[in-house]
């Protein structure tokens, strides 16, 4: 372990999750777990000692056993489970399985306790089946999926976390590519993985190119049979239809390629390989995979941090403490079979389940940072063969130690020496284990799971990587909500990083500069080619009873096809599941530069270097400003009204519609508002509520370039505009341009241009021009946009560039294909609300247009972050949501699109006029700007405390 201080956000997520009570480091968590569980001990003063070294030795438990074992709260130490659901609504079904609401009651109960759930849907009847004796069709599983996933969304588990659900159905289920595509279609399946059972069946047809019928139990309707052909097979199951295999594997890969999702669950090679064949059928797996289980089975799981036995890292001598890992096993095990007697259980079928079984996942933790210690490339033969020597010493280590159990305790009840030994796994155990089986029996009936370990290698490990998986960055920053609702940032070091620059003293220097330097065994999870991660998984399944939860990374661009052998190479290797990830395609990465320039003046960029591949354009100056220098975030309230001008505009396309200008008359008029009402062409209302936004900021100078800009926007619609006030016509090149030139009139009219002063937003600028790109061009960040309510069709850009503290901003929006051409408008108007730096500006902006909505342009669209469908009233409100969302996905925008670090420019946001403190004059006067009776005298000034106005002082 590193000698440095603890990470703070190691310590942070510690606290957050772990600690209980007065406890405030891992020290506390460990002794009050190692008390919990030595008290099912015959001597809990022995054990509690052991248990206790063996933590601090590198032994890591689950998250629930650390947050929940010696506490005085009821909740589950048991991290998930595996709810049955039988074929009826209630009661028990036919098989004396839960029907689908009892299931749910035990599901929530189970979540409410802290345990995420996994189900296997295939027993439900298929949509169009016949449902009882009344003739109705059954609505299919993916219908009860959703009730599930509704209930989950409203319940939270023991220690304030969501639950986590699987949801599994057979490939071979008639509603499988309803299942498939379930995430995009319904929109309402986030608190669900998907996973689908691939059986050999599917595999051994798409390889050999066959048909694959879909069937179940029970029988299509009359209508559907007719509709379908669907017949009943020799062996009582009805076959629904047949369709190519390939197709069923096509639809799987091609949903799994573009949002990862389902994954896949190898059902019958996990059957093959169970110990418990013999009495038990699995059909699913807990949340992440790594445990297939059968009705009411549990994960009980504990990893070993190999980080922690690494003696003499980076160097010749480099080795790692065989027989230290082998005790922690040992002890680990133990540990893990006092869990199951020690644990509340959500309800009496699991503890059932757990105390006849035994069975129990001990696994592994941070092997990417130990082969880097070792001084190994991940990616490497040698790194595998390695992996596997730990494996298997840790299977070897589990087994010896569960079969002294035996020897101790007694078997598990469920255990048969002869069955039990010719299983799949068990019949692969070395010689000397299976005969000490044979004689003794054994405690538990697995022992051996690779769980993903992020939190509890955050908290308890320094940041070692998660399971068997690679580091996935060196450094990187995380934004953790603080008690006053802002945001704490934290650097977040991989441990073998920091062990890197520890032992080398270079930990005075930023982490950007060691990260260049790093010797080639520091490989990340990008950078190792998908072969290799799939390898990885190979290697070391073979020693392994239950699963290994393992992603694979693929690059954005990798093949198809490729893509697919992946999963078919997995399976030959005998992997029992697999997930993928593929980062959606985010081609934002811009023009880079040479080297920095002192003479540039704020707001301008360099030369770009055309040599450069990966070319961004960066600011290297930023402009200054002045705080809190907008005066109104939202329209003011005028209580007394105010007036407005009007002017009427008619286009020979047949676009009839009037310009409204609003405007205050404090000492001078002053235009606030423009919005625009009849039959206007579409897009133009919401580049009025965006120029609305510009007039609230009280900035001249900002308005009129505003105006200029949009003055000079050309597209399909020119025509000549009668101009006020004699209506002498004037060559327009759009509409766009029309409705600018009107508004500036009427600005111009009222003296609003005739003494700019200060422009606070106009200074705010990064750039008072777009940055142009060289000959070689330059990539963007691009989303299809398709709205069938109103026949768009066509994509969005955003441009981007590299500020001088190295974050990147999005600095220009346009759109291409088939949309409103007045959109161009509203597009160059938000490309200048970009350029401010203060994204508070932007953040306004965009969510302004959240709610834009259009007569019947409503339409479903896919939630950008998420793989749902949502409702969005409008083609420019998705386009505000997509732009939010890549404000933060580059770490600016929250969610729900404010600003994470505001820099000032825009004032907090108006509130109402608070209610008088003490007398009737702490009422206030109305004020002659918002009309507001809000108006007090502060230290010798008038101020409204509605909108900020200030009158006269002294």
């Amino acid at each position: 372990m590193t000698d440095d201080a603890p990470q703070a956000i190691s310590t942070k997520i510690l606290l957050d999750k772990y600690c209980m009570g007065e406890e405030r480091s891992i020290a506390d968590v460990r002794r009050r777990v190692a008390k919990a569980l030595a008290a099912v001990e015959a001597d809990p003063e022995a054990w509690a000692p052991r248990f206790l070294a063996a933590q601090e030795q590198g032994l890591v438990m689950a998250g629930r056993i650390n947050a929940a074992a010696g506490t005085s709260r009821r909740s589950t130490w048991i991290n998930c489970f595996v709810q049955p659901i039988g074929d009826s609504v209630s009661g028990l079904d036919a098989d004396g399985v839960p029907g689908i609401y009892l299931a749910l009651q035990q599901a929530t109960e189970t979540m409410r306790l802290g345990g995420g759930v996994g189900y296997d849907f295939s027993p439900l009847r298929p949509r169009g089946a016949l449902v009882g004796g009344t003739g109705a069709e059954a609505s299919g599983p993916i219908s009860y999926m959703r009730v599930f996933d509704r209930s989950c969304a409203t319940v939270i588990s023991a220690g304030a976390r969501r639950g986590a659900q699987m949801a599994i159905l057979r490939c071979d289920h008639p509603d499988i590519l309803e299942f498939i595509r379930a995430k995009d279609e319904s929109g309402e399946l986030t608190n669900f993985n998907l996973s689908v059972a691939v059986t050999d069946e599917l595999i051994e047809a798409v390889l050999a190119d066959r048909d694959f019928a879909l069937v179940h139990r029970q029988p299509p309707t009359p209508a559907l049979i007719a509709e379908l052909g669907a017949y009943q097979r020799g062996d009582g199951l009805w076959v629904y239809s047949t369709l190519p295999a390939r197709a069923v594997w096509d639809a799987i890969m091609a949903s799994t390629y573009d949002h990862g999702e389902p994954g896949v669950f190898f059902v019958d090679r996990v059957n093959a390989d169970n110990n418990l064949a013999y009495c038990e059928r699995i059909a699913a797996t807990n949340p992440c995979a790594e445990e297939p289980l059968p009705p009411y089975g549990c994960c009980c799981l504990a990893s070993v941090n190999l980080t922690a036995l690494i003696e003499d890292p980076f160097t010749d001598e480099a080795q790692l403490d065989w027989e230290g890992l082998r005790q922690l096993v040992a002890v680990g095990v133990r540990m893990l079979d006092d869990v199951l007697d020690a644990t509340p259980w959500p309800i009496p079928e699991q503890a059932a389940e757990a105390r006849s079984k035994r069975r129990v996942g001990l696994g592994m933790l941070g092997l990417g940072d130990t082969l880097i210690l070792l001084g190994l490339r991940y990616d490497s033969l040698e790194a595998r063969e390695l992996a596997a020597a730990i494996a298997r010493t840790i299977r070897d280590a589990a087994y010896r130690e569960s079969v002294a159990l035996a020897k101790e305790r007694g078997p598990f009840p469920l255990f048969d020496a002869e069955r039990y030994l010719a299983s799949g796994f068990a019949s692969r155990l070395p010689d000397d284990i299976r005969e000490a089986i044979r004689a003794h029996g054994i405690r538990n009936s697995h022992l051996l799971s690779i769980a993903p370990t992020g939190t509890i290698s955050l908290a308890f490990a320094d940041n070692a990587s998660n399971g068997i998986e690679p580091p996935f960055s060196w450094f990187y920053e995380r934004r953790v909500r603080d008690a006053d609702g802002g945001w704490d940032v934290h650097l977040v070091e991989d441990h073998a990083f920091r062990r890197f620059h520890a032992l080398r003293g270079l930990a005075s220097r930023p982490a950007a500069e060691i990260a260049a330097e790093l010797p080639p065994t520091f490989v990340s999870a990008l950078e190792i080619p998908a072969r290799d991660h799939a390898l990885m998984v190979a290697a070391l399944q073979p020693y392994v009873d239950a699963a290994i939860s393992k992603t694979v990374n693929i690059p954005t661009d990798y093949p198809f096809g490729d893509f697919k052998d992946i999963y078919l190479d997995a399976w030959r290797a005998g992997a029992k599941s697999l997930a993928t990830f593929r980062p959606n395609p985010i081609t934002g990465t811009l023009l880079s530069t040479a080297k920095p320039s002192a003479e540039l003046p704020a707001g301008t960029v360099e030369d770009l270097v055309q040599s450069d591949p990966d070319r961004r354009v960066r600011l290297e100056h930023l402009p200054e400003f002045t705080l809190n220098s907008v005066r109104w975030p939202s329209r003011p309230r005028f209580v007394a009204g105010n007036p407005a001008w009007t002017f009427l505009v008619s286009h020979p396309g047949g676009a009839k519609f009037a310009v409204f200008v609003g405007h205050i008359e404090n000492d001078a008029p002053y235009p606030f508002e423009v919005w625009v009402t009849g039959e206007p062409p579409r897009g133009l209302a919401a580049l009025a509520k965006n120029l609305s936004h510009d007039m609230y900021s009280s900035d001249r100078a900002w308005l009129k370039l505003k105006l200029t800009c949009l003055m000079r926007t050309s597209g399909d619609d020119a025509f000549a505009l009668a101009m006020p006030p004699d209506g002498e016509p004037v060559q327009v090149p759009s509409i766009v341009s029309a409705f600018a030139r009107i508004v500036h009139y009427r600005c111009q009219a009222l003296g609003a241009f005739d003494a700019l002063g200060e422009s606070p937003v106009k200074d705010a600028l990064i750039s008072p021009k777009e940055p142009k790109t060289g000959p070689d061009g330059t990539l963007s960040w691009t989303v299809d946009i398709e709205n069938p309510a109103t026949g768009d069709d066509g994509v969005l850009f955003l441009k981007e560039l590299v500020l001088p503290d190295g974050q990147r901003r999005p600095y220009s929006v346009w759109l291409s294909g088939e949309y409103p051409r007045v959109l161009d408008g509203l597009c160059k108007s938000l490309s200048y609300d970009m350029r401010v730096v203060d994204t508070a500006w932007i953040a306004r902006k965009l969510r302004k247009l959240l709610n834009f909505e259009e007569p019947q342009g409503d339409f479903l669209a896919p939630a950008p972050g998420t793989r749902r469908r949502q409702r969005y009233p409008s083609t420019v409100a998705y386009i505000a949501a997509l732009m939010i969302h890549r404000y933060q996905t580059l770490g600016l925008l929250d969610e729900d699109g404010n600003p994470l670090s505001p820099l000032g420019i825009v004032a907090p946001p108006i509130q109402h006029a608070p209610q008088p403190e003490i007398g009737a004059d702490g009422i206030g006067s109305q004020c002659p700007e918002c009309g507001a009776l809000a108006v007090i005298r502060v230290e010798g000034c008038k101020r409204c405390r509605a909108c900020g106005w200030i009158g006269d002082c002294g």
